[in-house]
């Protein structure tokens, strides 16, 4: 009998990630290519079919013995449709029927999720989340993306939006939001969340070590040099980390207090500051989430990185295809 195995896809604007699985989700090759975003939709659905080919062949694998296979999508799509309706960094890509392009290339099932989501799959079945029934991830990048298991299933809700944390409002006239309102957690919660925050206290007349890293550049600035600045003891990073750590502890401890989770996870490139934002969110939340739920509540930190995307998708796929 042939081995099977399973495919994850991650999509990326920038690259195409993607994972060969064998059946106890050991990664037999995993990959990055280009995804060539501006040549439009079909040369992108063509760069995912390199990938799946280079693995495969690579690997002296025979398509017959893929089982299924798992993409994360960006943007809003109907993961039952096999349907992309919409993905913000993709040009020219809307109402695009991923299953079906691939059905014309594939005998496997093909099923499709939102990368956030798919990210929550590997943490929970893989990661730092395995073996919970109630969890929360985050994932602190750019923006701010979450996905939620409540009592053992991932919830999607009526739009299979459910779980958009980043557009809790935090402020009633705060910064505009593409959503099209205002003040929401991940425009203040995020890596370009950050660097403007840190912005508009250099215009206020603060100062910081960064200044001489940028030579007065602040169009150079990023999260992770306030990181370091943080580490060398800068007063503005300190500040900075402590409000941005307090207002993520008071978005959590709601949603500690509406949802009951058991565990937090904290991933995406922000995650790096670790207990330099921790520290400061777990304070918050003990100080004003209820107490019995807070109690009962680990927030930590992922454990797969940039892996997670790839064994989520495979691992959401597997599920799907086990039923």
């Amino acid at each position: 009998m042939m081995n099977s195995y399973i495919i994850g896809v991650d999509l990326g604007g920038t690259n195409i990630k993607a994972g060969l699985f064998d059946a106890g989700f050991t990664a037999v090759e995993e990959l990055s290519i280009l995804t060539e975003a501006a040549e439009g939709p079909a040369h992108v659905l063509e760069r995912i079919r390199l990938a799946v080919k280079q693995l495969t062949e690579g690997n002296g694998i025979d398509l017959q013995q893929i089982e299924c296979m798992g993409m994360g999508i960006p943007g809003l799509l109907d993961p039952e449709e096999g349907l992309s309706i919409f993905s913000p960094n993709f040009p020219g890509w809307e109402q695009i029927h991923i299953v079906n392009e691939m059905k014309q290339h594939y005998d496997f099932p093909v099923y499709i999720d939102n990368d956030v989501r798919v990210n929550l799959y590997g943490e929970w079945l893989h990661g730092a989340g395995k073996n919970c029934r109630n969890l929360v991830l985050l994932t602190l990048g750019t923006g701010l993306g979450s996905g939620i298991v409540h009592d053992g299933k991932v919830l999607y809700g009526t739009t299979y939006s459910a779980g958009e944390i980043g557009h809790m409002n935090m402020y009633r006239d705060g910064r505009p939001c593409r959503c099209g309102s205002s003040g929401c957690l991940g425009r203040y919660v995020s890596a370009v969340g950050m660097v403007n925050t840190f912005i508009e206290k250099l215009a206020a007349g603060k100062s910081s070590v960064i200044q001489s890293w940028t030579n007065g550049d602040d169009g150079q600035i990023t999260a992770l040099m306030i990181s370091e600045a943080y580490d060398h003891g800068d007063e503005l990073a300190l500040e900075l980390m402590h409000e941005t750590g307090r207002l993520l502890g008071f978005g959590l401890a709601n949603v500690i207090n509406l949802l009951n989770p058991e565990r937090i996870i904290i991933g995406g490139g922000m995650a790096a500051a670790g207990d330099r934002l921790l520290g400061v969110v777990r304070e918050t939340v003990n100080g004003h989430a209820l107490k019995l739920s807070s109690g009962r509540c680990s927030i930590v930190q992922a454990e797969l990185g940039s892996r997670a995307g790839t064994l989520g998708a495979a691992a959401y796929a597997h599920q799907k295809f086990k039923g």
